[in-house]
């Protein structure tokens, strides 16, 4: 640091602040380590994609068959309303029950198929599930915003919670540095 007098005084004279940076440093890329432990980011990310086919197939059977009249009054008390929420019903999509069952079971299927993959550290499924959560949220803020559609607990709250959660834990240096340990450009 330079030293420039001040009333008899030697003080410090810095040209710019210290300032902490308000973005990450690009990292330096690691070397190659094909034997790299799952880290925790893979894992919730992987789980919570397990999760989000599990809630999209409990929504479908509750769909299809309806849910019990406790849960429709835990859903209705979880709302903050205390009323009972009226049943989503095939009929309500505009859908066969054939085309809705095989809806579900695709969507089902690709998210158990992509959750797996997570944690296997694949980098193109890491990647994709990102887009589609982005995605996802995307949708809801603009369905919220121009429709005016409630995020509660009834709707897309866990999903949206869901995509989120997934988006923090697949971003992170962690989960990304995994999917890559394999990749010989690194």
């Amino acid at each position: 640091p330079r030293l420039q007098r001040r009333r008899g005084r030697a003080v410090s004279v810095r040209r710019q602040p210290r300032k902490r940076a308000a973005f990450e440093p690009l990292a330096v890329p690691g070397e190659r380590n094909p034997r790299m432990r799952r880290p925790a980011a893979t894992v919730a990310g992987g789980v919570l994609v397990l999760l989000r086919a599990l809630s999209g197939a409990v929504w479908g059977a509750a769909v299809l068959f309806g849910l019990p009249p406790w849960l429709r009054a835990f859903a209705g008390f979880a709302n903050g309303d205390n009323t009972i929420p009226a049943e989503d019903t095939i009929e309500d999509l505009g859908l066969s029950t054939e085309t809705f069952i095989g809806v579900l079971i695709v969507v089902f299927l690709v998210q158990l198929v992509f959750g797996i993959l997570l944690l296997w550290g694949s980098n193109a499924a890491r990647v994709i599930v990102m887009i589609v959560s982005t995605i996802s949220i995307v949708a809801a803020f603009v369905s919220w915003w121009n429709v005016g559609d409630e995020i509660t607990v009834g709707t897309t709250l866990v999903t949206l919670a869901l995509d989120i959660l997934v988006l923090l834990a697949l971003s992170s240096r962690d989960a990304a540095a995994y999917a890559r340990r394999n990749d010989r450009r690194v």
